[in-house]
């Protein structure tokens, strides 16, 4: 019976956690940098950024168009001519001008040569691309601190659920014992049916924490860009042990370092250089210009006959733009300019704010689980040293059973509380790196 019995328990788990691939916490996220459709989708706004930076240039350089146009006057405009050209003065003379159809097709082409907003735009498509940079590396740090947290709570739900399994396989060998010793008249069938409600509980609690950690790995898998029909265990050996703490918590030494802080003050440039820009829109724009085209005028549709005449105009010279009054249209606009970029200061400074009180609490929560890590550990022993000898005094017919089921709960509730710090622990280390923007640091 007692080899059936730890036969029975070791099958139990191993029923429950089919065999698979092992991954890390660091090829967790090594993973999702590279599947992570958010990170994905910011790679292409940088490689649209490259095309930005190209059409941008391609303002200055020549444009060339090819023209055309075809008209038919029904009825052809009259001039009214002094009667004096044909010896009638005093009098007036109505004369059509023109053919009935006329066309012509040919050739413009316009160079920039100087406007102060082309050049102030190529400086600012530049700034975009280290705009789209910079938010590609904001996604990817979102994705290490959300991929990081999905696998620290699902190993946490892993220790959980191995900690209910180990107390139901004793419950379990402990109904069994009983079972028999009622059989026996041994034991109170209320001794039998406590078991079994305890027993019961705890395979509740299995079948909920198995549910929770196949979900929480689901939902690592979305972050990280897994097929969810692919499976994988996680590894127990994961430890942010190596990080590494300051004495104190100033946020003006991390500052520099965090790519959000980056990322605003890239902004704040970008809406520097868009007030430039609209600025630059008052000054004047000079641009060459030629045209060279072919056109005909028939009186009937015959613009077919190669012995009919066509007629060509070769054009070179300058266009000068000069912005005289715009209805104050520039200066509102600079005004609404100054505004974001004053909205962009403001949110630098509520991130300094945050970075501080992200610093001071990540700091302060390791240092309270650390604490609280080795009470509960203390306790866990003293749990483990109620439980033991309460079992041997019950089996000795020293103690009642409901002792040892108390004992049994207090192991539980000890076992369940530890792991419970362990994970507030690694989620505080994992806070305080990404305080200081050192997230990168779990994949090199």
């Amino acid at each position: 019976m007692s080899l059936l019995l730890v036969l029975v328990a070791r099958l139990s788990y191993a029923q429950t956690t089919p065999q698979a691939t092992i991954l890390t916490l660091e090829e967790a996220i090594t993973f999702a940098t590279t599947n992570n459709i958010s990170i994905q989708k910011g790679q292409l706004d940088e490689e649209s950024a490259e095309y930005r930076i190209k059409e941008t240039k391609g303002s200055g350089l020549p444009q060339v168009n090819g023209v055309g146009q075809f008209n038919v006057f029904p009825s052809i405009p009259t001039q009214i001519l002094p009667g004096e050209i044909i010896g009638k003065p005093g009098t007036t003379v109505p004369v059509q001008f023109g053919t009935k159809y006329n066309t012509n097709g040919g050739l413009e082409l316009s160079q920039l040569i100087f406007s102060k907003s082309y050049f102030v735009g190529l400086e600012a498509a530049a700034t975009t691309r280290d705009l789209y940079r910079l938010r590609t590396q904001m996604s990817k740090e979102d994705v290490i601190y959300n991929v990081s947290s999905a696998y620290l709570q699902a190993l946490q739900t892993k220790e959980q659920f191995k900690t209910i399994e180990a107390n139901f396989n004793r419950l379990v060998q402990l109904e069994k014992i009983l079972t028999l010793q009622y059989k026996n008249d041994f034991v109170k069938k209320v001794d039998v049916s406590r078991i079994t409600v305890s027993r019961t509980n705890l395979e509740n609690q299995r079948q909920t924490l198995l549910a929770a950690y196949e979900q929480q790995k689901n939902a690592l898998k979305f972050f990280m860009g897994m097929p969810m029909d692919q499976d994988f265990e996680l590894s127990e050996a994961t430890t942010l042990a190596n990080t590494v703490l300051p004495v104190n918590a100033n946020a003006g030494e991390v500052f520099a370092n965090r790519v959000d802080y980056q990322l605003l003050q890239t902004q704040k440039k970008l809406y520097g250089l868009n007030i430039k820009n609209i600025k630059g829109r008052a000054f004047p724009t000079l641009a060459g210009i030629g045209q060279y085209t072919y056109q005909a005028q028939r009186n009937e549709f015959n613009f077919y006959d190669t012995s009919r005449p066509w007629f060509n105009t070769f054009v070179l010279g300058l266009r000068l733009n000069i912005p005289i009054f715009d209805g104050f249209q520039r200066k509102n606009q600079v005004k609404q300019a100054q505004m974001e970029e004053r909205k962009v200061e403001l949110d630098m400074k509520n991130l300094e704010l945050g970075t501080q009180m992200g610093l001071g609490n990540a700091i302060k929560q390791i240092a309270t689980s650390q604490l609280s890590i080795q009470s509960q550990e203390r306790n866990v022993k003293l749990a483990q040293e109620v439980y033991k000898t309460t079992n041997d005094l019950y089996r000795e017919g020293l103690a009642p059973l409901t002792d040892l089921l108390e004992a049994e709960v207090n192991l539980r509730s000890a076992e369940t509380n530890l792991n419970s710090e362990r994970l507030k622990y690694k989620i505080a280390q994992l806070d305080y790196l990404k305080a200081r923007g050192e997230l990168q640091t779990l994949i090199k």
